[in-house]
């Protein structure tokens, strides 16, 4: 893209934001090649067991532990480990907040505005399937796109809902310890990667944006624990919709202060209000972000805040769990699944969580609050469905396993093309030693060691059960 296809005023406010020098060096960022950036999955696989399986050359993105930069060619996303939830595809800018939110396991965690989930799928790998992730989008389109993808990175303890803020708040008032809200905004970061954002600047622009935030981050503060912290990121760079709604935040709300974010190479400070992240494409390998951390003072603050950010202060207290916990069978959904279950290797489940609608069997995260006036598209782990006196294990429930877990395994290698074939929906064909191997009945099929889905293992071959929505195009 070049300097005269942007519009005129934002370049001027660009050139008054940044500073001539600075601006030049932005404007001249256009020219350049856009990045691509590959985080790995750490609920799936290590950081060290992914470089032994990493068939690409990749370039480490220095400011993101679990991030990697990659080329054009190496195709990514047409890829078997892709489809078993080893990596997300994400701009590198963009994995930033999620990265930093100081998430651990057992924290109650809101993703307020999270389509398509690049956000979600690493905050839910924190948690490590302990606690819970709240995934919201007011878009039911974008809604869907953000629980497969929370599905296929094998998140357990997640819901995801599609409602307005103003009513999540209402039912989650001071109950999450941990707020991401990367809000809806002009795109200014996204110009050089898609030119109809540039079209919706044209129509809309900051001032538009700037009201939305506001009303976003307020439900936010709301619903964040005492002690809590909220993460508020934008893909801009106008301060109407960046260091404006910090500074409102902190007008509106004395219980929040700024907690200063550590500078990296290639980050900037906030402009006008210091401890913000400010992420430029002419500085850093990144299509460009705002990030500003806050922190809501618990109702007797005894520690500085240097201490708080720095975690040298003991953990906040936890919301109280709804429901008491009741270790035992799962026979008291159904026995057709208690039996199916007696193969997951004694994987121990909470009966207090199973729950059963419609003749489909989910798992509930902990501190799961039954409220139906919210529109969830998903309460937890889809474990399957009842069908005819049967249970039929969920594609959700496979990616949530790990290798050795069910007892009927079949592990095909990367560069087997019964892998392809599978994720196309095909009936495959045994091997001697696998028929020799194999029992009857339902097969988790794994590429390398990571589950892709399910099959029917019958004879010799295996009866294709991937789910047909996600299917190799």
């Amino acid at each position: 893209m070049r300097e005269n296809e942007l519009p005129e005023a934002y370049l001027e406010r660009m050139r008054g934001l940044l500073g001539e020098e600075d601006y030049i060096h932005y404007i001249d960022s256009f020219k350049e090649e856009g990045c691509r950036g590959l985080r790995v999955n750490t609920n799936k696989i290590t950081i060290d067991e992914w470089k032994r399986l990493n068939p690409w050359e990749l370039e480490k993105i220095p400011w993101i532990p679990n991030g990697f930069y990659y080329r054009e060619d190496a195709r990514p996303a047409k890829d078997p480990y892709y489809y078993a939830g080893l990596y997300y595809l994400q701009e590198p800018s963009a994995m930033t907040p999620a990265s930093i939110l100081p998430v651990t396991p057992g924290d109650m965690v809101l993703d307020l505005c999270a389509a398509p989930g690049g956000k979600s799928t690493e905050l839910g790998a924190k948690l490590q399937g302990k606690g819970m992730l709240v995934a919201n989008d007011i878009s039911n389109s974008r809604a869907k796109a953000l629980l497969k993808n929370l599905e296929m990175a094998g998140i357990k303890n997640f819901c995801v809902t599609s409602d307005t803020p103003k009513k999540l708040a209402e039912v989650f008032p001071g109950f999450f310890d941990k707020i991401l809200v990367d809000a809806p905004c002009s795109g200014e970061g996204m110009f050089r990667k898609d030119r109809e954002m540039v079209k919706d600047w044209i129509q809309h622009g900051p001032d538009h944006y700037q009201k939305l935030q506001r009303d976003i981050a307020v439900q936010a503060v709301r619903m964040l624990k005492p002690g809590g912290y909220l993460m508020y990121s934008t893909c801009t760079f106008s301060m109407e919709e960046d260091e404006d709604i910090i500074n409102y935040i902190l007008e509106e709300f004395p219980s929040m202060c700024l907690l200063s974010l550590p500078l990296f190479e290639g980050a900037a400070d906030g402009i006008g209000l210091s401890g913000c992240l400010r992420l430029f494409p002419h500085k850093l390998k990144g299509e460009g972000h705002f990030i500003a951390l806050l922190y809501k003072h618990p109702e007797s603050p005894e520690k500085s805040l240097l201490e708080i950010y720095y975690g040298k202060k003991p953990e906040p207290e936890k919301p109280e769990i709804p429901q008491k916990p009741e270790k035992g069978s799962p026979e008291k959904i159904s026995p057709t699944f208690a039996e199916f279950w007696s193969h997951c290797g004694g994987i121990e489940l909470d009966a207090s969580r199973l729950i059963e609608k419609n003749g489909l069997i989910y798992y509930l995260p902990e501190g799961f609050i039954r409220e139906t006036s919210l529109r969830y598209l998903r309460t937890g782990t889809l474990m399957g469905e009842l069908k005819n006196g049967r249970f039929e294990p969920s594609q959700a429930l496979a990616m949530t396993l790990k290798a050795g877990q069910f007892d009927n395994e079949c592990s095909l290698r990367r560069s087997d093309d019964r892998v392809i074939r599978y994720l196309k929906g095909e009936t495959l064909s045994l091997t001697e030693e696998e028929r020799g191997t194999l029992q009857e009945g339902w097969c988790l099929v794994l590429v390398d060691g990571y589950p892709l889905g399910w099959a029917k293992c019958k004879g010799q071959s295996l009866k294709n059960k991937y789910y047909p929505g996600w299917r190799w195009q």
